[in-house]
């Protein structure tokens, strides 16, 4: 039974899971081949760079899928004493096997680090990737490379193994794990596409993540100078027309500028909402530009009539769209329009509108069913957010989606009530969040790889 449609459906997954990571001292290390594609969804989703741990299994003379231990770059090995009892390999066996296996895992290493330097993990945290454990051999030779060159603290994360397997592990720090399924046959049976990954597929993907890491900002950790390398972005306060009134907003861009996401905040929300700065600031990490705004004045939310006159709100956010047109640095932008609760609602409106160009919404615990009639008329591709424990609005979102005709994903945070305060979901939101940014509004080419068609 299939679990996942392939490797970037499983890294993609994976790396929402360990959304509490981002922003640590972190680096992401796939065991090739077929962990690295799991692993550079998992970099992405992490802003994390993307090493490469070299394994190799250690398989019965006369019977090679079956482990008996694995190896591991710098001399690493474990031997599974079970399988030995039982097989009955001898020494020498052994040995012969362990030398055809080590010159092949030399060979990999000249690949792979051909004009790549390894990333020191000495003091940091090593998130070890694959697409699944079946034994636990090479996983735990991983374990223990990453350990022998320094890693402060070691996480393996997989997207399914058996339980059996993840409870005799003793080499990491922590074990994430999506599936353990009850009858585990072959990681392979659990994804629905399980083609086999190339070196030529691991090296562009390496070269990716290492695109992607020049391109980025500087993480917190970093160096004082290299963070003052990347302070060239905009980053100001507004004031945007809109009929009689103006709207207060903070803009930032990045230098230069290739989409900007407008933000509707939700009743009782404002531009300085600490939720939807924090998506903004993930957002922001993507390449992309954000403009958060109050679609109310102070003075107007104390109505409720007007936090629910979607109309209203979509007028207002209409207007901030236009106002980018006008702007040199922003006229070219491709736009998105990201909604909370009754700001999904006008965020909708406003992009069902004939004149309306807004290349993709999303929605996060949002009412899209304020919207009305509207949801039929949005060609916009939407992604729709929204908490498993949100009960109520989770159907709200069902009966939305089966409304519209774009193309429209509705995605469910396990463990999220309406806000997403509950640990890692809100980071889990805006990594959603940016994924349908970044696919659908960052052109081809572009330096970051989601945007290259990965």
């Amino acid at each position: 039974m299939s679990i996942f449609e392939d490797r970037v459906d499983a890294g993609r997954q994976l790396g929402r899971r360990l959304a509490e990571l981002r922003g640590q001292d972190i680096v992401v290390l796939g065991l090739p081949r077929g962990g690295v594609p799991v692993a550079f969804e998992v970099a992405a989703a992490l802003d994390a760079p993307l090493d490469v741990i070299v394994v190799r299994k250690l398989g019965l003379p006369y019977q090679p899928e079956l482990a008996m231990g694995a190896i591991g770059e710098g001399g690493a090995k474990v031997l599974d004493e079970q399988v030995l009892a039982h097989s009955r390999v001898t020494a020498g066996e052994l040995q012969a096997v362990e030398e055809h296996e080590r010159a092949a895992l030399e060979n990999r290493l000249v690949l792979f680090r051909k004009g790549r330097t390894r990333f020191d993990l000495t003091g940091r945290i090593a998130v070890i990737v694959d697409d699944g454990i079946a034994t636990g051999s090479t996983a735990r030779a991983a374990c223990r490379v990453a350990r022998k060159q320094g890693a402060a603290r070691v996480i393996l994360a997989v997207p399914v193994a058996p339980a059996e397997t993840l409870a005799n592990l003793s080499e990491p720090d922590e074990v994430v794990c999506l599936a353990t399924p009850r009858q585990f046959t072959a990681v392979g049976y659990h994804y629905r596409d399980f083609s086999p990954t190339d070196d030529d597929e691991v090296l562009r993907l390496l070269d990716l993540a290492a695109k992607r890491l020049e391109a980025a900002p500087p993480p917190f950790w970093a160096s004082a100078a290299a963070r003052k390398d990347a302070a060239a972005d905009v980053d100001e306060e507004v004031e945007i027309p809109s009929r009689a009134m103006r709207l207060q907003a903070q803009l930032h861009l990045p230098v230069p500028a290739r989409a900007v996401v407008l933000f509707a905040h939700g009743s009782g929300s404002s531009r300085h909402s600490p939720r939807n700065r924090y998506v903004a600031g993930v957002l922001q990490q993507a390449g992309l530009g954000t403009l958060l705004l109050d679609l109310l004045t102070t003075a107007e939310e104390r109505s409720r009539a007007n936090v629910f006159d979607i109309e209203l709100l979509a007028r207002r956010l209409s207007s901030a769209t236009d106002w980018l047109s006008t702007r040199a640095d922003t006229a070219a932008c491709a736009v998105g329009y990201f909604g909370a609760s009754t700001g999904a609602a006008a965020a909708l409106w406003a992009a069902s509108e004939p004149s309306a160009r807004i290349s993709a919404v999303v929605s996060r615990g949002g009412r899209p069913d304020l919207a009305g009639p509207r949801l039929s008329a949005v060609t916009a591709p939407t992604l729709l957010i929204v908490g498993s424990l949100d009960h109520e609005v989770l159907d709200l979102n069902r009966r939305a989606k089966a409304m519209m005709r774009c193309p429209s994903q509705l995605a469910v945070v396990q463990g999220a009530t309406h806000l997403f305060e509950e640990p890692g979901t809100l980071a889990a939101a805006a990594i959603l969040a940016r994924d349908w940014f970044v696919d659908y509004l960052l052109p081809l080419g572009s330096t970051n790889p989601r945007a290259a068609g990965v």
